[in-house]
């Protein structure tokens, strides 16, 4: 009698120390994906906090394009805003679309700036322009190299909280799929023409 309820309880503790295990390593890999947002929102702030200095410097030689350098201030609040939101819950599928639409309005109205700015000689000399522009690429490349490590996270948290026997217990214990960044508009596919 003594030996059964031994081996039950063993079992029990066998039990509970597996279900920790993999309630664990879903909050692990929760907190890595979302670490991995928190990447790229730091290079997305350094992206939005390069743009009015961008467009300072164009304002000046191109006076004749003030709606061109407006949508860029535009496109970027939209962008910053929608970044916040994805921010406070990157596993939000609604945020993550949201930002990643945002950010296909800046990527566009950028490329409208920068075909514009061709025109202007002045303006591809311009030691501030110039310096800019490769402050933009860098961080462009910043950009692109956090999203593939947040994609990685993700498909990483979603595939441990989809495969037997952990998809039995992550909907019920709170742990939602996660929303990759994905590329939603054609242009987006595209890198940012920054050439001057």
């Amino acid at each position: 009698m003594m030996w059964g309820i031994l081996i039950v309880v063993a079992l029990i503790v066998v039990v509970i120390a597996w279900l920790t295990g993999l309630y664990n390593k879903l909050v692990l890999l929760r907190n890595r994906y979302k670490n991995a947002f928190a990447q790229i929102d730091v290079q997305l702030k350094r992206r939005y906090d390069l743009i009015p200095n961008l467009v300072e410097t164009a304002k000046g030689y191109m006076k004749h394009e003030r709606e061109t350098l407006e949508a860029v201030v535009a496109a970027r609040n939209q962008a910053a805003g929608a970044a916040r939101a994805a921010a406070a819950n990157p596993g939000d599928p609604q945020a993550m679309q949201q930002l990643q639409a945002a950010e296909a309005g800046l990527t566009g109205t950028l490329g409208r700036l920068f075909a514009l700015a061709e025109a202007y000689p002045d303006l591809k000399a311009n030691q501030n322009m110039m310096a800019l522009q490769e402050e933009l690429t860098s961080t462009e490349n910043r950009v692109a190299f956090a999203r593939q490590a947040f994609n990685d996270a993700v498909t990483e948290y979603n595939t441990r909280r989809e495969t037997m026997p952990t998809a039995l217990l992550a909907g019920p214990l709170g742990f939602q799929p996660a929303q990759l960044w994905e590329i939603t508009a054609p242009q987006e596919r595209e890198a940012v023409k920054v050439s001057f």
